[in-house]
């Protein structure tokens, strides 16, 4: 690993300022940022570590929705009385990202930043029709996830907070990859103010996306027999060592249906 400045901003305007140096990246959790830097696969001259900013954590229900900072630890998503009892599904997903040591490091703006193809938190937010608050913007799930790794955000641009719609009923079923505990396919069900909504993590060649037949067939019967015989197409779906992507077509709608319970 190469050497690099480091600055810990006690304030956002702060880590603006800093984030504006040349070839500066900013820091939440470090859980695949500083791993990527030790393979040499990234290289920034400096880093903003957004982990002594106050502004950026916390977890409050307000109006229907759960308000959670950027630079909440999955671990207190997890262990949120409040997210337990507004969305218990999103608190399970939280307690099943990576392991203790990424669960009490890891953030859920961090996450989203990076937007790995097979991590947890884009399926909840997508699942869940949430909205991402920036300092610039408000940023629907639909148009926040662009690609691998690719995200709507814009250079200096800064996830604050995401906002939950507590929904009505909601679930999640994960099928890891037992050594990296990502998500071989993860899939979130929801319904609620955002409708009806089924996301999958792990499976997209583009990414997390939205299953969209999957969804006609739970608005019409929101039970997990209405995805009988329910099929994925395998074309847009990737295939690796773990699972080819005809695996994961077929786990889909299995998972899907387990998570509507």
């Amino acid at each position: 690993m190469q050497a690099f400045a480091y600055a810990t901003p006690a304030t956002l305007a702060d880590a603006l300022r800093a984030g504006a140096a040349e070839d500066a990246k900013y820091l939440g959790g470090g859980q695949s940022l500083l791993p990527s830097m030790k393979l040499g696969l990234n290289a920034p001259a400096s880093l903003v570590d957004l982990g002594s900013i106050a502004e950026l954590k916390g977890i409050q229900v307000d109006g229907g929705k759960v308000v959670i900072g950027a630079g909440t630890t999955h671990a207190e998503v997890s262990g949120s009385a409040e997210v337990q009892k507004a969305i218990p599904a999103l608190a399970d997903l939280a307690g099943k990202i990576g392991d203790r040591q990424v669960r009490n490091r890891g953030t859920l703006g961090g996450s989203l930043a990076n937007d790995d193809p097979a991590a947890c938190y884009p399926a909840g937010v997508l699942g869940l029709g949430a909205t991402v608050h920036t300092n610039r913007r408000k940023i629907d799930a639909d148009d926040f996830f662009v690609g691998i790794y690719t995200t709507a955000l814009e250079e200096g641009e800064i996830i604050t907070a995401v906002s939950f719609p507590i929904p009505e009923k909601a679930g999640w079923q994960k099928f890891k990859q037992p050594a990296s505990r990502f998500s071989l396919v993860g899939v979130f069900v929801s319904k609620g103010p955002a409708g009806v909504r089924v996301a999958v993590t792990g499976a997209g060649a583009n990414g997390v996306f939205r299953a969209t037949e999957l969804e006609a067939r739970l608005a019409a019967n929101w039970s997990a027999g209405a995805l009988a015989g329910a099929t994925v197409s395998a074309s847009e779906l990737n295939s690796d060592l773990h699972g080819s992507a005809e695996y994961r077509a077929a786990l889909i709608p299995v998972l899907a249906a387990r998570a509507v319970g």
